[in-house]
């Protein structure tokens, strides 16, 4: 039986400088001396909302028990566990209010800052600091046997029951969208002035305060067999199959409960009082700060962007399968051949609900200006709809599908080793999901009835994958100073070399006027999309991207490029160490450790950055940064053991 028990407490500080009051701006700011400024893509950057001062509490228990009996050729275990953990936190994501300058009004972004005009979309995001207070219980039971059928053949094969229980969301944060109670303009009993469509904890039907349905029929059976052909404990075949449950982390709620009336998050889409006061003339009513107290009668802001949870969202699984043939060729070298498969089902993406469609309002042609006017739910009812704005449905339906081929060989004697893996690998499907970690509105399927528009290569994918490791021990000479000088020396090194990560290129700009630009990609018009690095431009970055490889789509179009369909630069690295231990009087011993990382002090250069893959960046396709610890560093160390 095992317990454990884990806490942590984060303080995250920041530094003060000055707000956005403080300079003129006519806003309000949770932060009396922090602003949130982005001149993008050709500009600079005041702040990060992810470096301001926040508090991250996060408690978990778990027991855990496992039970082997032995019986003949079986090999019983059952076992399990049950975890509970909480997360509570606060943090200034956007509550200083983050001001974006794009370039929408005269094609460049520090002309746009000079003259005092936000972006077209989003130019204004604010929202009270976000606060998270959730709980969740996790369970998991096991029951398997190992079968030794014969001298030659062994079978595994068990099942894993792990039901998935949602997170509670314990302040009530949560939250989901109907479309049938929006047509039917019914409003929720909590929160009286929620437009039509939305109903939140209390309200009849709405499940706990997790926002969707406990799953109880996750079971995940596991099946392995391996078999010695000849009997010889010489060559090995081995074939499995499992399948088996994730579920999101602590912290997958920490944006999406800032919609109203939590947070009450506002977007301004090219305000027209500008950078200096961008709530005038935007229709929406400056209602920061927020009262300390939700009630009933809670007023809601115009526009607020919303990520619904359903009652139809499954736990995602993977089904993973290989098939591996070991052979010994000799008393020292072994080689392998290996296939792995994988199938992840139930990917939680989101999709758009209520993007703004291509049609005129008022006599006005569709433009980033009445983005908010074009929506869907505005137009079907003014009145419940100019409530809404940005709205996404997480659904469970991404798909992604992994083949690799393994190869490898080691070779070990008393005073050598040398180990060499070689991976052909693809993996393809639908986007990586919002799953993993915390969610924000705008980056889900950019077609909601067509997800398969957005497939594409994974981003982990790595086509090839080579590492090879090896150490010499030196002899132990007879002689003593010999002995003394030279013997026990070791020598480690590791290569690695892998296929550069996949890129993504786009617009940079709402070019389909659908309000969400984060995701629409452009058209690809030249067969080699990589630039000639020879001549590296004026700032010191080094070109990958030719910019005339690339065209922005037809306006109110979506571009034809596939998702994750550029490759970045290939890396390459080789690390060293040399180790001694010398022996002293009776159990005691020092260690001399001499390493060495990117020991050839390789240039490495990283992926472009984000701002680098809008095509309407002056700094378009460019490299200006290195791999993370690509320099070579050497670092000495002794160990005095006694």
């Amino acid at each position: 039986m095992r317990f454990s028990f884990d806490r942590t407490n984060i303080n995250r500080t920041s530094t003060d400088f000055f707000s956005a009051p403080e300079v003129g701006i006519n806003i309000y700011s949770y932060m009396p001396h922090y602003m949130l400024l982005t001149v993008s893509p050709t500009g600079f950057q005041l702040g990060s909302g992810t470096e301001s001062l926040s508090t991250f509490v996060t408690n978990e228990y778990q027991v855990a028990d496992d039970l082997t009996l032995v019986r003949g050729a079986h090999q019983f275990a059952f076992g399990g566990s049950v975890a509970r953990w909480s997360s509570l936190s606060s943090a200034n994501v956007r509550s200083p209010g983050v001001l974006s300058v794009d370039g929408t009004t005269s094609g460049s972004a520090l002309a746009d800052f000079l003259i005092g005009k936000l972006a077209g979309t989003n130019g204004l995001q604010q929202a009270a600091p976000n606060t998270l207070d959730m709980a969740q219980t996790y369970l998991g039971l096991y029951a398997q046997d190992t079968w030794r059928v014969g001298p030659k053949i062994t079978l595994n094969y068990g099942l894993r029951w792990e039901p998935f229980f949602p997170q509670q969301l314990q302040n009530g944060a949560v939250y989901q969208f109907d479309q049938a109670r929006f047509n039917a303009n019914v409003h929720s009993t909590v929160f009286v002035n929620a437009p039509a469509g939305l109903y939140f904890p209390g309200d009849p039907g709405f499940p706990t305060k997790a926002g969707m349905l406990t799953q109880w029929g996750n079971l995940g059976p596991r099946v392995g067999a391996a078999w010695d052909p000849k009997g010889d404990g010489k060559t090995s075949v081995r074939a499995s199959y499992g399948r088996s449950f994730e579920f999101v982390n602590a912290q997958f709620h920490l944006n999406t409960s800032v919609a109203p009336p939590f947070g009450s998050e506002i977007r301004l889409n090219n305000p027209p009082g500008g950078l200096d006061n961008p709530f005038l003339g935007s229709g929406q009513t400056n209602i920061f700060p927020l009262p300390s107290t939700l009630t009933s009668t809670t007023p809601f802001s115009v526009n607020g962007p919303y990520l619904s949870l359903s009652n139809d969202m499954k736990a995602t699984n993977v089904n993973l399968w290989n098939v591996t043939i070991e052979r010994q060729l000799s008393n020292t070298l072994f080689v392998s051949a290996g296939y792995i498969g994988s199938q992840t089902n139930n990917i939680w993406e989101s999709t758009p609900l209520n993007n703004a469609l291509l049609v005129p309002v008022n006599g006005a042609a569709p433009n980033a200006a009445n983005t908010n006017a074009r929506r869907p739910f505005t137009l079907q009812d003014p009145k419940n709809g100019a409530l809404y704005g940005p709205v996404d449905l997480y659904v469970t339906d991404g798909t992604q599908r992994y083949n690799a081929m393994l190869l490898s060989v080691r070779r070990i004697d008393v005073r050598t080793s040398l180990a060499a893996n070689y991976t052909l690998s693809h993996c393809y499907g639908s986007p990586d999901g919002n799953g993993g970690g915390t969610t924000n509105l705008g980056n889900g399927y950019n077609i909601s009835s067509n997800p398969g528009f957005d497939n594409g290569n994974c981003t982990a994918d790595r086509l090839h994958n080579f590492t090879m490791t090896g150490s010499v021990e030196s002899p132990h000479f007879d002689g003593r100073m010999l002995r003394t000088v030279a013997s026990g020396w070791r020598l480690v090194g590791s290569f690695r070399a892998t296929t550069g990560a996949w890129l993504t290129v786009i617009t940079g700009t709402d070019v389909a006027l659908n309000g969400q630009p984060g995701t629409q990609r452009v058209n690809q018009i030249g067969d080699n999309v990589y630039a000639d690095q020879s001549t590296n431009p004026a700032n010191g970055g080094i070109r990958w991207l030719d910019p005339n490889a690339f065209a922005q789509p037809a306006s109110g179009t979506l571009g034809t490029m596939a998702r994750n369909s550029v490759r970045g630069p290939n890396t390459k690295n080789i690390d060293m160490a040399l180790t001694r231990a010398f022996p002293l009087l009776g159990r005691q011993t020092i260690e001399i450790r001499a390493e060495a990382f990117n020991v050839f002090n390789w240039f490495q250069l990283g992926n472009p950055v984000a701002a680098n893959l809008q095509l309407n960046s002056a700094t378009f396709g460019q490299i200006t940064s290195v791999v993370n610890g690509s320099p070579r560093v050497i670092q000495l160390a002794a160990k005095y053991t006694f």
